[in-house]
């Protein structure tokens, strides 16, 4: 059925972003046969991104996204895909699990009706799965991630959680009793792809389109740590459902975004688990057993003698005034980390391009030293003191690396200088590591 969309699909990637695929172009019979949307979509995110910061200047006069949080928001992107590097989609192996062993309808994979029924069945498990990730704090814990950019762009997005995904799966489940795995595998993409695009300051109102659908003016809301933002407008695709919930607020105040206790770091470890260090130390604060289970899952204003969401009252309060967390650092810095950024961007493609032909070895080696590149990195944003040793470090296995034939240039033309310029940064690097080491030293004497 899907072979007749063939003549548009070099648009399908673009399209697929707005929802603006047919059923008869995206119903396939075979769970092979499902293109990888996101993956088609990735050239128009760039774009978009682009037009946002050039759009953004020309009507502000500003950049709407910094070098720094930027590149964080990426790397979460990054991070978040790894796991698939070692094992299938969890929502599509429980779905595929539950579909052959207990569905209760056999839908037709090629109706339109199918098609409508499963992109309603999504985007409402998605409404439950946004609210509890929300309401319980296990599961904020992986959430906040998405939360943690103090701006609002395309690029917090892809500012994705590593550990979400392990958790999201349950909830839809309920899907798999009726709906055909390969009419949801669209449609958790394309539920997901929607979301890119309402990530912007730039687009204020939609008009009669706001009463329907989720928009950049609703999601600005749910992104938002005014009071009146908080656990409001979890839509995906629709906003609906937070209508009939009780769940919709209108955007007012302007709003002021990020975590209502904003970590200030661009470290992308801390930034994906700090909030589970948080939760296991406040549990040990308690006595007993029961408020210890409650620090995990009720919600994450909760404490004794409040109610299971808790409240509001300990939360800083917000003015309009605040300047988002952007400390300075020299320019020469910034272009090193984007370069290398760059770099480990392209190392980071050719993995995912070519996972097929290496081995589990190899592929557990380049996952590690992209998950090291953007942690170095950060430390380096950060100007932490430890960030010389550990990008040194990061230098040397870099080197290794281009000696094994695991990293290639981003151009064939550019193989001589990137080897140039790698030994150069672990020259760097080792001096001002060594020069770090003195300045102990002397400290300690």
């Amino acid at each position: 059925m899907a072979e007749a969309a063939e003549p548009g699909y070099s648009s399908v990637g673009f399209r697929a972003m707005f929802f603006m695929l047919t059923p008869n172009e995206s119903s396939y019979q075979e769970l092979d046969d499902v293109p990888q949307y996101v993956q088609q979509a990735t050239p128009f995110f760039v774009g978009l991104m682009v037009l946002e910061i050039v759009v953004g200047l020309l009507k502000t006069g500003s950049p709407v996204v910094t070098i720094s949080d930027g590149l964080t928001s990426v790397s979460c992107g990054m991070i978040s895909r790894i796991p698939l590097l070692f094992m299938r989609s969890c929502e599509l192996t429980a779905y595929m699990f539950v579909w052959n062993r207990y569905r209760l309808l056999d839908l037709p994979w090629d109706s339109a009706w199918t098609w409508w029924l499963t992109f309603v069945g999504v985007d409402f498990c998605y409404y439950w799965v946004h609210r509890l990730a929300h309401e319980v704090s296990i599961i904020w814990a992986s959430h906040q991630v998405h939360h943690s950019s103090e701006y609002y762009n395309l690029a917090v997005a892809l500012r994705q959680s590593l550990t979400q995904q392990f958790t999201s799966w349950v909830f839809y489940l309920p899907m798999a009793l009726i709906a055909p795995p390969t009419v949801f595998a669209v449609h958790i993409q394309l539920n997901l792809l929607y979301q890119f695009w309402i990530h912007t300051e730039l687009i204020r109102d939609l008009g009669p389109l706001e009463w329907v659908f989720n928009t950049p003016k609703h999601h600005r809301v749910h992104h938002g740590r005014n009071e009146y933002c908080l656990d409001k407008n979890y839509g995906g695709i629709l906003i609906v459902w937070d209508r009939l919930f009780g769940t919709f607020a209108e955007e007012s105040d302007k709003v002021v975004f990020g975590l209502v206790f904003p970590i200030n770091t661009f470290e992308i470890l801390y930034v994906q688990l700090h909030y589970y260090l948080y939760l296991w130390r406040r549990s040990k604060t308690f006595k007993s057993v029961g408020d210890k289970l409650s620090t995990f899952f009720k919600g994450p204003s909760w404490s004794p003698g409040k109610p299971r969401l808790g409240d509001h009252v300990d939360n800083p309060e917000v003015t309009g005034q605040e300047v988002p967390h952007d400390p300075s650092w020299p320019l020469p810095l910034q272009l090193y980390v984007v370069v290398h950024f760059l770099m480990a961007l392209g190392t980071y493609h050719d993995l995912f391009e070519n996972k097929m032909m290496l081995s589990q070895v190899t592929v557990l080696g380049m996952s590690g030293y992209v998950l090291l590149t953007l942690t170095s990195l950060g430390f380096i944003v950060d100007q932490r003191p430890t960030a010389a040793f550990l990008e040194m470090l990061r230098c040397v296995v870099m080197v290794t690396m281009q000696w094994c034939g695991c990293m290639k240039p981003l151009l064939p033309s550019l193989a001589v200088p990137t080897e140039a310029f790698v030994s150069l940064s672990l020259l760097f690097w080792a001096l001002q590591s060594f020069s770090r080491l003195l300045h102990i030293k002397k400290k300690a004497d």
